[in-house]
């Protein structure tokens, strides 16, 4: 099972947990989605690495935020979960690729380990989309106490040989209950943002901490690409958020934007997908100069590819 096929399983899931009914396949209602205020139409995205249909990207501007337009239906939706452009959702490490894939993480799950640890004491902590459960390993050896939401057997029957653990759905978990909660490039895939908000207040403790992580379509690599860029994939990209956007859809919920960290690695993963939609082959030299001119400009201007969100729960 790929990320996307792991993503689709994910988002069916939480279509149950939040008794959330995905409509049929038609144009949003721009006068009814959220709080959104006259979405104009931003940019035309192929899907370029499943079905090659065209879907639009509307721009809200009082949010600052895009929105995949039309939304597939849930009986269309897993279709387009069948790319081969997606690292599997394993602990695979032949291939060149992957090999490089599993440095970049062990780098990478170092470095959100710190980060939780800079951001609360040691307690409970919830890992959404757990995946294979190598951060929720590292953090429990770590001295965290974990639990994680991942609806793919397969990955994890991996992660429970690492000494995870998992709970089926979020209701069987009790308010106010968890220290930390994460979503690794996750929120973007969920229907109904405002349910899913609502969810994280009420499972996290007062003062507790909120991570999210999402791409960036305001970033250099963004730009250059245009609708080229690998990371608006949609249509399973539901939403693509801004600084802005990730501060108002949580203060809604009393959650507080309080840090945004880059993730460096990933404009250049993005610029590479980018560079074999864009020209039909894996430009590895002009995907590196790409990622690395982007982050020269995210230093600059802080518009990383993918921003980690860290947000403050006010006392309940």
């Amino acid at each position: 099972m790929n990320f996307k096929s792991s993503y689709f399983v994910l988002l069916n899931s939480y279509l149950k947990l939040f008794h959330v009914k995905l409509a049929l396949p038609k144009p949003i209602n721009k006068d009814n989605l959220m709080n959104l205020t006259n979405p104009k139409h931003f940019l035309n995205v192929k899907d370029y690495s499943v079905s090659q249909e065209i879907f639009e990207l509307l721009y809200d501007e009082n949010m600052d935020m895009l929105i995949t337009n039309p939304q597939p239906s849930l009986d269309k939706l897993p279709s387009y979960y069948e790319s081969v452009d997606y690292i599997s959702h394993t602990d695979g490490n032949k291939s060149l690729f992957e090999k490089a894939y599993q440095f970049v993480k062990s780098i990478a799950l170092k470095n959100k380990i710190k980060l939780i640890n800079s951001q609360s004491s040691k307690g409970r902590i919830l890992d959404i989309g757990a995946g294979v459960g190598d951060f929720l390993s590292i953090a429990k050896n770590n001295g965290w106490q974990t639990i994680g939401i991942e609806p793919s057997d397969k990955a994890k029957n991996i992660a429970k040989k690492k000494g995870v653990s998992f709970v089926e759905n979020l209701s069987e978990l009790e308010s106010n209950s968890f220290d930390v909660i994460t979503m690794w490039h996750v929120l973007e895939h969920v229907p109904d943002l405002e349910n899913q908000i609502k969810e994280l207040k009420r499972l996290i403790k007062p003062f507790g901490t909120v991570i999210i992580a999402v791409p960036n379509f305001k970033s250099f690599d963004a730009h250059y690409y245009g609708n080229f860029w690998a990371a608006y994939d949609v249509p399973i990209h539901l939403w693509h958020f801004s600084k802005t956007a990730i501060k108002k859809l949580f203060a809604k919920e009393k959650l507080e934007l309080v840090k945004v960290l880059p993730m460096k690695f990933d404009s250049f993963y993005v610029s590479l997908l980018s560079e074999k939609y864009k020209t039909g082959k894996l430009n590895f030299i002009k995907a590196f100069y790409i990622g690395l001119k982007s982050n020269w400009k995210g230093n600059q201007n802080s518009e990383y590819s993918s921003h980690i969100y860290v947000l403050k729960c006010s006392k309940n």
